[in-house]
């Protein structure tokens, strides 16, 4: 790192509707406070998505009085699947379903806009980072942890020595894809759920939306047959309506989160054979909620996590901060790690 404002990173995470950037010094202090989003226009092809994206940084560069010749580099995150340098797979990625996004190199295309070094990091993986920095501050890289991102799918992260773990291909810390046993998740007569992956009883076919849809609302509106939501509400629009059900205190709606929570129990009790991590932490829609509902669904996937009492003594449990600005500042954050302070 270098001193407090001598030079600057540009964060800036790529959404299917929005880009929101943000600005870190090189003494890592953040320069903006809130959202400062621009269209990201993704639907409409890369050509036009990078140029949104190079509106964004200038944006953000004007809001925070910056001219481009203090900033060294950038970071971008974007929703997966892509490669640790930010090609976009080959059959296509959430946001990136067009023919003319496979295999896209959105790294390299924003970096030759720009005319600065860009580092990318997908999406879940960025706000993991952030969590992990936000929480341990100047002991982040004497720290490990694990995040899961419960939203549309299951995103996550894997963090050691400060910085996250991309793996061979880019695709470590996919965590919505490991397999859990579901002994005692399920209720008696519930089918084991499907993960729109192909897999069967993965961490996402139950703790997502798409998994309370595909899964566990259908199954549970069958045991609560005279329920607001089993009245004729489409399945989309009952699932998206459920967690605030959930802050009522409503039965059927605790069932299925419950269900979740013990489901990132499991994975975090995976991760805590696999990698003893100090934290654990959780974020997502699910817990950009009140207070007393988002307190209890973190509860209980401490409660599901199965940790030797060595483990237990040092690690924490906690909810990803800033989660509307996680992803900017996550991808700020490994920006600043990759380059040289001098």
């Amino acid at each position: 790192m270098g001193t407090s404002g001598s030079w600057y990173v540009v964060g800036i995470d790529n959404g299917g509707t929005c880009n929101n950037a943000t600005v870190l010094d090189a003494g890592g202090k953040f320069l903006v406070d809130r959202l400062v989003e621009t269209p990201s226009r993704v639907l409409e092809g890369p050509e036009i998505a990078v140029e949104a994206l190079a509106e964004s940084y200038e944006g953000i560069l004007a809001h925070t009085n910056l001219d481009p010749s203090q900033v060294r580099a950038v970071g971008l995150d974007t929703p997966g699947p892509a490669s640790a340098d930010g090609v976009i797979s080959n059959k296509g990625a959430t946001n990136f379903s067009m023919p003319a996004w496979h295999g896209f190199d959105i790294r390299g295309a924003l970096a030759a806009r720009l005319g600065k070094p860009v580092t990318y990091t997908n999406d879940a993986n960025a706000a993991a980072l952030y969590a992990h920095h936000a929480h341990f501050g100047a002991i982040a890289s004497e720290r490990s942890s694990v995040a899961a991102i419960v939203g549309t799918g299951l995103g996550g992260g894997v963090v050691e020595s400060g910085r996250v773990i991309t793996g061979s291909a880019g695709m470590a810390g996919e965590l919505g894809h490991v397999h859990i046993p579901v002994e005692g998740i399920l209720a008696e007569g519930q089918p084991v759920p499907r993960c729109n992956c192909g897999f069967t009883a993965d961490v996402e076919s139950i703790a997502s939306l798409t998994g309370i849809v595909n899964n566990l609302l259908p199954y549970w509106l069958t045991r609560y047959p005279d329920h607001e939501l089993a009245k004729g509400v489409p399945i989309g629009k009952a699932a998206k309506l459920l967690r605030g059900f959930g802050e009522k205190g409503d039965e059927l709606a605790l069932k299925v989160f419950e269900q979740q929570a013990k489901a990132i129990g499991r994975l975090f009790t995976i991760a805590a054979n696999f990698s003893d991590p100090h934290a654990y932490f959780v974020g997502g829609g699910v817990v950009e909620a009140a207070a007393a509902f988002r307190d209890w669904y973190l509860a209980k996937v401490r409660e599901n996590t199965l940790l030797r009492d060595e483990q237990r003594a040092l690690s924490v449990f906690a909810l990803v901060p800033d989660l509307d600005m996680a992803g900017a500042r996550g991808a700020a954050v490994a920006a600043l790690a990759a380059t040289p302070a001098t």
